[in-house]
């Protein structure tokens, strides 16, 4: 629904670099004092300031929001794993959106406390962490069983350090019953009342974005355009996520008659129907109708993957 260019400035890549290299050296041997260091001072969670990256999203966003105001009412904002911090949360929360996004499998959750207060000081925020290998039976929603594929579903309010507020937490659990290997997946939302069979569905339909990008660089010229002006490369990368979208609603008509019809197959036919067609205004007189749809269909054939013959034309 929108695309934008986006040129990072000096800043932000000499930003990226010192991340990059402070990821590769080793760690550090000296071991810190245990508790506080002196001098630090608590910082409010709710004071966040968003990265050039995320103020690029949120003005994105909002011209979005403004254009379908009226149309299309929005409740949900879908990312993926880079954006599962308060940062991004705070940014959709601003725009009146809730986040759904995924956590880091190793992110340090912990239950509620629930714990009888001590008397003096707060009282006790975070209870025990979280221990994804031994989670509570009775936070499971859901189990299946596929081969040797045994998939749990575990929902409730956890809390995280880095977050200000309690998160709707999925954890979708994988264990391999042959061998007892254990793999899992947090997805989590701002919203709390957010059900857990929508909470997957709604960030599973964040990977048609990646197919769409897959499809547009694969069939449609998204990586092989040559423009370098602002406006050249914004019409390019709009032409081709539209190109996408035209050759799915194309191949919907075709599919019930064809399953096999790929974009390829859609290509073929349209390019041979235009060769058909220049050729044939090079004939002093136009041929039958019987005998045009006859060379139409199968000449457009000619390309195609898949044999079978298409019963439509492009007129």
């Amino acid at each position: 629904m929108r695309v934008e260019q986006v040129v990072r400035s000096e800043a932000e890549k000499a930003a990226s670099k010192a991340k990059a290299a402070a990821k590769q050296q080793p760690p550090s041997t000296t071991r810190r004092r245990p508790g506080r260091p002196k001098g630090s001072k608590n910082t409010p969670k709710a004071d966040v300031t968003l990265t050039p990256e995320l103020g690029r999203i949120t003005s994105m966003l909002d011209a979005l929001l403004k254009l379908i105001a009226g149309c299309i009412r929005l409740t949900y904002l879908v990312l993926d794993g880079h954006f599962g911090n308060h940062n991004a949360l705070h940014m959709a929360r601003q725009s009146n959106l809730h986040l759904i996004s995924k956590l880091r499998c190793d992110a340090a959750l912990y239950f509620p406390s629930t714990g009888p207060y001590a008397g003096r000081g707060p009282r006790r925020k975070y209870g025990r962490k979280v221990d994804y290998d031994h989670i509570p039976e009775q936070y499971l929603k859901k189990t299946t069983v596929e081969g040797h594929m045994q998939t749990c579903l575990y929902q409730t309010h956890l809390l995280h350090k880095e977050f200000a507020q309690p998160l709707n937490v999925v954890i979708i659990a994988k264990t391999n019953l042959r061998t007892q290997a254990r793999a899992h997946v947090l997805l989590f939302s701002s919203d709390l009342e957010l059900a857990y069979t929508s909470l997957v569905d709604y960030y599973s339909l964040r990977f048609q974005i990646e197919f769409n990008f897959r499809d547009a660089k694969q069939y449609w010229g998204l990586e092989d355009f040559m423009n370098v002006t602002p406006t050249g490369v914004t019409n390019a990368a709009n032409l081709s996520l539209f190109m996408v979208n035209v050759a799915y609603r194309l191949r919907a008509d075709v599919h019930p008659r064809d399953p096999d019809y790929s974009v390829l197959d859609l290509k073929a036919d349209c390019r041979g129907y235009k060769y058909v067609e220049e050729t044939i205004k090079m004939l002093p007189e136009k041929p039958e109708p019987v005998l045009f749809a006859k060379i139409l269909n199968q000449v457009a054939g000619l390309g195609r993957i898949h044999a079978s013959q298409p019963s439509f034309s492009f007129s």
